[in-house]
């Protein structure tokens, strides 16, 4: 998230609402609009209230989203990295190449699909990787118990792989639709408007502005947080990042190294196929 942005969308709207009370109170009778303060404060109490909830609910849908994000990317890559050490009990033959697609996999995430993902455009693409991997792993004929046991495994790890990656791109194109949003901002636009009808010539302008100030930037904000959280992937602070899978991508580096694995990757360093 952007927080620069924030604060200043925060406080531009902030501005413009204090001014508009300030404006509207040269012209206000004393006491405010309303002839009777207590009704009125009941009613807006009610407004609020409802606002409150059904913007409690969303932000708690939108976490979650958020959250499935968060937790897919990192079980994902968990998984390729334990699918890294499995492919070491395959074939001689086969080793290598599910090791290359696996690092190709990896590279494609965090330089290819993340980018989309950002720009929501991913929609209901595949990896081109796991389609490399499901070939290979179609020549594979296991040989003794070892290898089996390998195979039988790589499979769970396959499923739990795809799992992952479908709970990650989940949030990618956000999970609020647009008749919520506007009902969000006509809302908003009520309280506001509502809020107007409390200008009072004979409270002090610093109160007034006061008044209004507050309840427009907790409205901005938290609509702003709900953006935040409707769009998880985000190079601003909070935003999920790639940093799980490159995290894998540097054990898988390191391990082989240990191990003397040789790695021959099908794809340059961006993940796209030589």
């Amino acid at each position: 998230m952007n927080i620069a942005l924030g604060v200043l969308i925060t406080v531009a709207v902030t501005a413009v609402a204090v001014g508009a009370m300030l404006l509207v109170r040269r012209r206000a009778p004393e006491g405010s609009y309303f002839s009777d303060g207590d009704r009125a404060s009941g009613v807006f109490g009610v407004l609020a209230t409802g606002f409150s909830v059904l913007l409690g609910f969303i932000i708690f849908l939108a976490f979650s989203s958020y959250d499935l994000s968060r937790s897919g990317a990192e079980n994902e890559a968990l998984v390729v990295a334990q699918q890294f050490q499995n492919a070491q009990f395959f074939p001689a033959e086969t080793r290598g190449e599910l090791t290359g697609e696996l690092v190709c996999y990896a590279r494609s995430i965090v330089y290819d699909e993340w980018e989309r993902m950002e720009a929501g455009t991913i929609g209901d693409s595949i990896n081109p990787w796991g389609v490399e991997l499901f070939r290979t792993l179609q020549g594979v004929t296991p040989e003794g118990a070892t290898q089996e046991s390998a195979y039988d495994k790589w499979l769970e790890q396959t499923s739990a792989r795809e799992e992952a990656r479908l709970d990650r791109i989940h949030g990618a194109e956000g999970v609020i639709p647009t008749p919520l949003w506007i009902v969000l901002f006509f809302i908003s636009g009520v309280v506001f408007v509502y809020m107007l009808f409390f200008a009072d010539s004979g409270e002090r302008a610093i109160t007034q502005g006061l008044l209004m100030g507050c309840v427009a930037a907790v409205i901005t904000t938290m609509l702003l947080l709900l953006s935040f959280l409707d769009s998880p992937f985000q190079g601003g602070v909070g935003g999920v990042q790639p940093v799980a899978m490159e995290r894998t991508l540097r054990i898988i580096d390191e391990a082989s190294t240990l191990a003397g694995v040789e790695i021959t990757t099908p794809c340059d360093e961006d993940g796209a196929a030589r």
